[in-house]
């Protein structure tokens, strides 16, 4: 397993606090999860089948953190990672996706992983093929006369032979590719091109999504792939073959295999508005036909069952489930018994205050105010922002969100457009290259006072 899930609780706390503020509870639970990821893999394997992760069930308004939480999790786990919304599955028999659509995306997500780990590994060795191929087609070798013996020559003694010649003008030009200066040179290369039969698909009304996919490779498998010559400059050419190259390099088989093993044992499915499928949600215009049936088609997945894929069966007993609602009109309890009994660990998420809003603009790695100061960087201007206009702006954040609708940090992200976007337009055409912009308490007032005072403008604000 990834060294990164060695990480101690309270470590992957630490690497969460780096991104999300507060939510110390959440953070804390989900911690404590991914390190029993790790424990269950080092126990016994006779104990190994029986220990089944704690499925999190987060609950809180709109932009207080719940996604962010769930996909950095993923990212320090080095995990297969997917998000779905709980809103678009319907029951069978109904039209839309089907739930077994999630763990499909899940295994993809785990197969993408896995090869690019593997295309790292075999990187140098296809990089040394591509310089092969690249350096035939400048200088073609040419076969050395066996029946004559090759004299040695020093680098400043001319070669006896052609073949001498041509290995001396192909280790000159290798040197050369190596020190980029060829890459502008145009070359002619064979690229492989998938056959394009225009062949289209039409699924019939008992074939499911993954009879479908697995039809359709089966049929573009049995197509074999035409060679198409190109020119290309030598740039382009060696991003070109690399990949190509790459790809004959890896085992697809083994790929599979370890995608499925990783899937299974690292996977989190984060299945997010599962309260709009809560028996007290309030769209209730026709969705209460197939809203508890959609919650006993997820059942079987949340508790364990073998899901077929293009990859092969995979067995979701030890996917960890995230699930996040806000459950403003329905209430946990409105979720059928079943499915609640899978979700054992309930975490309640904090409302986002001012002080909040200020360590937001400030503390994270990827806050809102680094985000435009390298954006501007871009262009060469220097932006800074003040302390009291920080300040300002997590005060007006708080309050549009108290008064009009609360949707949490996103609510950062109009006050920082509105109040930037002057400036943006300005550059480079007003505000030139070397410029510094400092952003002061009082024109944060002057740019977004008309957004406090007119409610009803800012209702249509998001």
């Amino acid at each position: 397993m990834n060294n990164k899930l060695f990480l101690t609780p309270k470590e992957i706390v630490s690497e969460l606090d780096k991104y999300i503020i507060g939510q110390n509870d959440a953070k804390r639970n989900v911690a404590i999860a991914l390190r029993n990821r790790w424990r269950r893999m080092n126990t016994p394997e006779d104990i190994q089948g029986e220990i089944v992760p704690n499925n999190i069930l987060m609950i809180g308004a709109t932009g207080v953190g719940k996604t962010e939480i769930a996909r950095r999790l993923a990212k320090i786990a080095d995990a297969p990672f997917t998000k779905v919304e709980a809103s678009k599955f319907t029951e069978v028999g109904y039209v839309g996706r089907d739930v077994e659509s999630m763990v499909r995306d899940l295994v993809e997500q785990s197969v993408n992983l896995v090869k690019a780990s593997k295309k790292e590994e075999v990187k140098n060795k296809a990089a040394d093929i591509v310089e092969d191929i690249i350096l035939d087609a400048l200088i073609p070798p040419m076969k050395s006369n066996s029946q004559r013996p090759i004299s040695t020559t020093a680098d400043n003694q001319v070669p006896d032979n052609d073949y001498e010649l041509n290995q001396k003008t192909r280790e000159r030009f290798r040197e050369k590719l190596r020190n980029g200066e060829l890459e502008d040179r145009k070359i002619d290369i064979n690229v492989k091109t998938p056959a394009n039969n225009g062949m289209g698909m039409i699924g019939g009304g008992m074939m499911d999504e993954a009879s479908m996919i697995n039809l359709q490779d089966m049929l573009s498998n049995m197509i074999p792939k035409k060679n198409k010559k190109r020119k290309v400059t030598i740039e382009e050419a060696r991003k070109l073959l690399i990949e190509e190259e790459v790809s004959k390099l890896i085992d697809m088989d083994e790929v599979k295999e370890e995608a499925i093993q990783k899937a299974e044992n690292t996977g989190m499915i984060f299945i997010d508005e599962i309260d709009k499928i809560a028996k007290g949600s309030s769209n209730s215009s026709g969705g209460d036909v197939s809203r508890e049936g959609v919650q006993r088609d997820l059942l079987p997945i949340v508790e364990g069952s073998a899901v077929n894929t293009k990859y092969g069966i995979i067995h979701t007993d030890h996917i960890l489930f995230l699930a996040a609602g806000a459950f403003h009109v329905s209430k946990p309890s409105d979720l059928i018994p079943e499915l609640q009994g899978r979700f054992p660990i309930r975490v309640e998420l904090d409302s986002l205050t001012k002080a909040d809003f200020l360590r937001i603009l400030k503390e994270p790695k990827n806050s809102l105010t680094k985000q435009y100061t390298a954006l501007l960087k871009a262009e060469e201007v220097d932006l800074t922002f003040d302390d009291d206009a920080l300040e300002e702006l997590a005060e007006i954040a708080f309050r549009v969100n108290s008064e009009v609708e609360n949707i949490g940090a996103r609510r950062l992200q109009t006050v920082m457009s509105k109040l930037l976007n002057e400036l943006l337009f300005d550059i480079p055409d007003k505000i030139g290259a070397n410029a510094k912009v400092v952003i002061t308490k009082q024109m944060v007032g002057e740019k977004l006072d008309g957004l406090v005072k007119d409610k009803d403008l800012s209702q249509y604000i998001l």
